[in-house]
């Protein structure tokens, strides 16, 4: 299966994570973040690999998972052939707050994380957001 995916993570607290090499130390603020990848090659091998804890530190992404603050609370995908990743980050962050840079070094995209003040939020955007995508 390929397609696109959104994880909604929830971060416990106030927290400064450093993020790779390039983006450094990042204040994160207590909340729930949208994160926007895809995956053309197996999208349930991607989803899996984020659910885990076992694993290098590859991707941004990474870098905030493995924070003992933060937490994957839903998983929502969207299978297509096209790869929709930046269409669907840049429709979440509409009139929303994100971290300038963040998952989206292969592309011109502002940033593939974004933030909400709690989850309920979260999950009604991205759910309007891929219903968006039919």
């Amino acid at each position: 299966m390929k397609g696109s995916y959104c994880l909604i993570i929830n971060i416990k607290k106030d927290t400064e994570i450093k993020i790779g090499k390039k983006l450094g130390f990042i204040n994160f603020k207590k909340g729930c973040y949208v994160y926007v990848g895809s995956a053309m090659n197996c999208l349930e091998s991607r989803v899996k690999r984020h659910l885990s804890d076992n694993k290098k530190k590859h991707w941004h992404i990474d870098y905030l998972l493995l924070n003992k603050n933060s937490e994957i609370e839903k998983v929502y995908t969207k299978e297509s052939c096209e790869k929709l990743e930046c269409e669907i980050a840049k429709k979440i962050i509409e009139n929303e707050e994100s971290i300038a840079d963040f998952g989206c070094s292969d592309c011109k995209c502002h940033s593939h994380l974004i933030y909400f003040k709690n989850s309920k939020l979260a999950n009604l955007k991205v759910s309007s957001v891929l219903d968006s995508f039919d």
